[in-house]
């Protein structure tokens, strides 16, 4: 491994996360490889008190919340390291985690990002929901991974533990290459939060860099430690910005066919929600098609002035070639190794 690193975990508000988790990445990060920033969004709590415990660690102050995808976005500018990890506040790593992401490196030069196999903390047998063993997605942009489709969590019994190529790597614990997330544009801020790092990694594949899986490095992760699964405000997020990032990276002769089967999909599963009483998530998904369409213009000047290439998705490593909406749902396949 060759150039210098930097393992970045933004935080709001996250002073007992901090106090919980920072530990372990001391611990477990030697200063020889990697200096730790705790980059702060605006916090009206004590975390600077908290940081500052650590003298090994440096403290970053930004003015504002920022969001995840801008708040990292701000954080890295100020961080001249040849590779970053983002790594979320509510994550617990073990020994050589770091190790294992940075092995990758030399392994494959053409490396924009890899994740390490992430499991619950609460349930530390089985795969957490933010990425498990390596996320994919399915040819209408729904996301799912390796030990996790949906609702569905797998237990870990070393399955999926084979290095691979996937489509996404999990925001939770990310290794990127500093130059090839500026090339790519970074996260984009208009997604405030969620989806953020799978549209980034969307953007690397069609920059011809790879997204790998490593279980050679295990962290373990709380997850919803900014809004639980299952919020209003993380549900809206999601059905919005999976439908922007569908805008922003599919092929111009394919957006208009993929994302009118996507809102027909986004509807079913609306109705799904009201029909079982689940009235909140019917108002998140309604609000977020409106919000999608009302912004379209603003996106489409943004989208247009980057000019981002763009290729067939399905020829790229980690998008599946079908509906994983059909397969679960419809057809029962519960698993990804039923796929």
């Amino acid at each position: 491994m060759s150039g210098s690193v930097a393992v970045i975990i933004l935080s709001w508000n996250g002073e007992h996360y901090l106090e919980k988790f920072l530990p372990s990445v001391v611990q477990h990060t030697p200063v020889s490889l990697a200096k730790i920033i705790v980059a702060d969004n605006g916090s009206t709590d004590n975390s600077e008190t908290v940081v500052k415990k650590f003298p090994s660690v440096e403290f970053l102050p930004l003015k504002k919340n920022y969001g995840f995808a801008d708040g990292y976005n701000k954080a890295i500018e100020q961080t001249n390291a040849d590779w970053i990890v983002l790594l979320n506040q509510d994550v617990e790593v073990t020994e050589g985690w770091l190790e294992g992401l940075l092995n990758q490196i030399s392994l494959h030069p053409k490396l924009g990002a890899c994740q390490p196999k992430i499991l619950s903390l609460n349930q530390r047998s089985h795969f957490e929901y933010a990425g498990a063993a390596g996320g994919f997605l399915d040819k209408y942009g729904y996301p799912f991974c390796r030990g996790r489709i949906f609702d569905t969590i797998e237990e870990d019994k070393n399955q999926y533990n084979n290095e691979t190529e996937i489509a996404w790597a999990s925001g939770a614990c990310m290794l990127v290459n500093r130059n090839a997330y500026l090339q790519a544009g970074g996260l984009d801020d208009l997604f405030f939060a969620h989806m953020e790092e799978i549209d980034l990694c969307w953007r690397l594949k069609n920059l011809d860099y790879e997204i790998r899986f490593t279980p050679a490095s295990k962290v373990y992760h709380l997850g919803g430690g900014s809004l639980p699964q299952g919020n209003p405000r993380k549900v809206f997020l999601n059905f919005r910005n999976s439908l922007l990032m569908l805008y922003k990276n599919l092929e111009k002769h394919e957006r208009g066919r993929i994302i009118f089967m996507r809102l027909l999909l986004d509807h079913i599963a609306a109705y799904r929600a009201l029909f079982t009483g689940n009235f909140s998530d019917f108002r998140a998904i309604a609000k977020a098609h409106y919000h999608f369409l009302l912004m379209c213009g603003e996106w489409k000047k943004k989208v247009n002035a980057k000019n981002f290439p763009r290729k067939n998705h399905l020829v790229l490593p980690g998008f599946y070639n079908g509906s994983i909406v059909k397969k679960y749902f419809l057809q029962g396949k519960k698993i990804f190794s039923q796929l």
